[in-house]
């Protein structure tokens, strides 16, 4: 990369979060953590407005914010969702996604240079059966990020958003094995994509090689997006 760079990368300590923390420190990006597990460089809950405000006050301006903090919530039919799972899901990938930009975006637009990649799902996109909750809390944050991109957009800040389809991390070790399989099947390349691969795209995404893209959705389903 041309600059210094640092980064907060929400779920930083498994799955997605993990590569993605590791593929930008191999690009030389001082990265820290924010995740409720031990041993994240900021333990934090991002549905916590308060807990996100304190912690962008300890760690002040970074260039960077990757927000990959998320749960699947329940395998269920819509009419069958407790409305408290419902809530949670929504919580923790649409409020933690809003909490953490409210928090580092203004001062990325003071610094004058900022990236975000927002994770969606290509769930956001299509809708997996018996999957409403997560579908629908990732249409959200495509949502938020074209919004946020268009704001953005003279600022020299970028936010962009990324659609996976069903990658290997331990998020899908909770995941209905039935709805799991039907949406593995959904790949036309036959396999699950790896948390390495993803986390190149957030590499790029992040960096200031990336100049012209903002409020954008970049899937990477192997073959299964069809818009």
């Amino acid at each position: 990369m041309g600059r210094l760079m640092r980064a907060v990368v929400t779920g930083g300590m498994s799955g997605l979060g993990a590569a993605a923390a590791a593929r930008l420190r191999a690009d030389g990006v001082e990265v820290l953590t924010l995740d409720l597990a031990a041993g994240a460089d900021l333990q934090a809950d991002v549905s916590d407005a308060g807990a996100v405000r304190a912690a962008a006050e300890r760690v002040g301006a970074v260039q960077i914010l990757v927000n990959s903090a998320g749960i699947v919530g329940p395998s269920a039919p819509l009419w069958e969702i407790p409305p408290a799972d419902w809530e949670r899901v929504f919580a923790v990938n649409v409020r933690g996604t809003f909490n953490t930009c409210q928090a580092f975006v203004p001062a990325m637009i003071a610094g004058g240079f900022g990236r975000i990649v927002n994770i969606a799902s290509i769930a956001g996109k299509d809708g997996n059966p018996n999957m409403s909750p997560y579908s629908a809390s990732k249409a959200a944050v495509i949502g938020l990020t074209k919004s946020l991109g268009k704001e953005l957009a003279t600022t020299g800040v970028l936010a962009n958003t990324i659609a996976p389809a069903v990658i290997d991390t331990p998020m899908n070790a909770a995941t209905d094995p039935a709805a799991l399989a039907h949406i593995t099947g959904l790949i036309p390349m036959k396999r699950v994509g790896r948390a390495e691969e993803v986390a190149e795209l957030i590499a790029w995404l992040a960096s200031d090689k990336m100049t012209f893209s903002t409020g954008a959705v970049y899937d990477i389903s192997g073959g299964r997006a069809t818009y």
